[in-house]
């Protein structure tokens, strides 16, 4: 059975377009208009070991904000369409990252009640032409509309670099631990029946 998911959203903001193959190689194609913000998605791609592509275009001439929350949007959008009921998953993953200076952690649940919490500090917003603060509004539009309880902590670190990376690292990991099959497991791991 192949896992896969696709979802779109255009707006006077932004033209998106994600396909999320959760049984993959680690293989992205990312076109964001943001350097920096490609360079994490292919690091949580690679580390997750799904296969990504991303179009998007939008008004950067404004501010990248848009971009980054409707790449979160739709990608979360992906992401439901590609687990389909969640029968047989996991549905928990967690990741210790230690990058240099920094360690990060992210833990999740695919329980289709998103939740987020994030408690990272930066030192400072800007990291390649990127602002890093919209790390935040990215996880949060992926967790509301994936349906993840998303628990993002930054235990020490100062550069910016490292800390988003380890991030979108962490994040890779643990969703594919959360997305594995169980063959042991019938239906949905839920007490309620169904996520």
């Amino acid at each position: 059975m192949e896992r896969t998911g696709s979802a779109a959203r255009r707006t006077r903001e932004t033209d998106i377009r994600v396909e999320l193959a959760l049984d993959g190689r680690g293989e992205a194609n990312v076109e964001t208009g943001i350097a920096f913000f490609d360079h994490l998605l292919d690091a949580f791609a690679r580390h997750g070991l799904f296969d990504l592509s991303v179009r998007a275009k939008g008004d950067l001439e404004v501010d990248q904000h848009h971009t980054v929350e409707d790449v979160g949007i739709v990608l979360g959008q992906a992401l439901r369409d590609a687990l389909g009921e969640g029968s047989g998953l996991r549905r928990y993953g967690s990741a210790r990252i230690p990058f240099a200076d920094a360690l990060l952690t992210v833990d999740l649940d695919l329980s289709n009640r998103p939740y987020f919490v994030y408690d990272v500090k930066l030192a400072r917003d800007w990291v390649g032409g990127f602002d890093a603060a919209l790390c935040e509004d990215f996880l949060y539009a992926l967790a509301s509309n994936g349906g993840i309880d998303l628990h993002v902590g930054c235990a020490y670190g100062h550069n910016v670099h490292h800390i988003v990376e380890g991030i979108f690292k962490g994040l890779g990991r643990a969703l594919d631990a959360a997305t594995t099959l169980d063959p042991r497991i019938e239906g949905s791991l839920s007490t309620k029946g169904s996520l």
